[in-house]
């Protein structure tokens, strides 16, 4: 791994600028808020950098930490807060408590200062952690007026068990319009360990998929869940949790994914599905990871927006 400079008890990576590889992002039929264009229509100054691309500056810190274990047992929640656009430098900071040995606090931040994400990390059993996602689906108020949302249910599950494998020249489809090797080759943090021609040598003597395109892998084949609004809206990754329970991921692994909806949440701007993905060993049904992903749709991105709230519930309040 990328070797970290160390500032006890905080770890401190060097500033990254982490690439943008989804500006040809496509679903249901349209170009993703990782187009410029897009983003622009929708008040930003530029197609978005995809939030998990971030964890990727986490691992080197993490593996400092937690060795082998954080590639076995690890989880990383985390509230995206700014979005980080090409050419912007991102450094990656790890806060140890001498207290909690497993668990840890994290942020990162733009070279200015400006906050990019804050969230947790620990390995071994997540029971009773202070995990953030976890902490902030504590804290949701039931949605009181869902327009795009309003079709779905918490407890609604995935229609379909989905059937996915990354191998190193893999095409993820329209919403990851790259491969495993292009990730590589622009990845902030190598490592031989993920690699094809070194991946052997890794303590699983696999390559082992890195965090950051799990997140690719999981939702490569999300559109099959069915457990998404109403179309055609904009979306965004507005936090999201990564833990590994029998890891690693491996490449050219078949696994299986089941899906169901945990919360559903709105703010002022967005309306958002919580969503628990479950990853399965294909051969054995063990059940090898899990991920939280708030997926949030920006309600300016949906046509009539405000008509159709107001047809619902008789009046528009922009500002809940």
């Amino acid at each position: 791994m990328t070797e970290a400079f160390t500032q006890a008890p905080t770890l401190c990576g060097p500033l990254r600028q982490p690439r943008q590889m989804l500006a040809e992002q496509r679903y249901d039929g349209h170009k993703s808020i990782h187009d410029d264009a897009m983003a622009e229509g929708l008040g930003l100054r530029a197609g978005p950098i995809e939030g998990p691309t971030h964890f990727s500056q986490f691992d080197p810190l993490l593996y400092h930490v937690f060795g082998n274990a954080w590639f076995e047992t690890g989880c990383i929640s985390a509230h995206y807060q700014n979005m980080v656009v090409e050419g912007e430098e991102v450094r990656a900071f790890v806060e140890r408590d001498p207290l909690q040995p497993r668990f840890v606090r994290l942020h990162a931040e733009k070279r200015d200062g400006t906050p990019v994400l804050i969230g947790t990390a620990s390995i071994g059993d997540a029971a009773g952690l202070p995990h953030e996602l976890q902490l902030r689906i504590a804290k949701l108020r039931p949605p009181t007026g869902l327009v795009i949302n309003r079709d779905l249910r918490v407890g609604q599950r995935g229609a379909v068990v989905e059937k996915i494998r990354m191998g190193f020249d893999t095409h993820m489809g329209d919403h990851y319009p790259f491969t495993l090797a292009d990730k590589l080759k622009a990845i902030t943090e190598p490592s031989r360990w993920y690699t094809r021609e070194s991946g052997g040598e890794s303590p699983w003597g696999r390559p082992v998929i890195p965090t950051e395109m799990i997140s690719v892998l999981l939702g490569s084949t999300s559109a099959q869940s069915g457990l998404s609004g109403r179309k055609p809206a904009v979306g965004l990754f507005a936090g999201q949790e990564i833990r590994l329970l029998n890891g690693p991921l491996f490449v050219d692994q078949d696994y299986e994914l089941e899906r169901e909806i945990i919360a559903l949440s709105e703010s002022a701007r967005t309306e958002s599905v919580w969503v628990r993905t479950r990853v399965y060993d294909a051969a054995t049904r063990a059940l090898a990871a899990e991920m939280i992903l708030n997926g949030a749709v920006m309600k300016a991105s949906y046509p009539d927006y405000e008509g159709e709230a107001r047809l619902l519930y008789g009046s528009f309040v922009g500002t809940r």
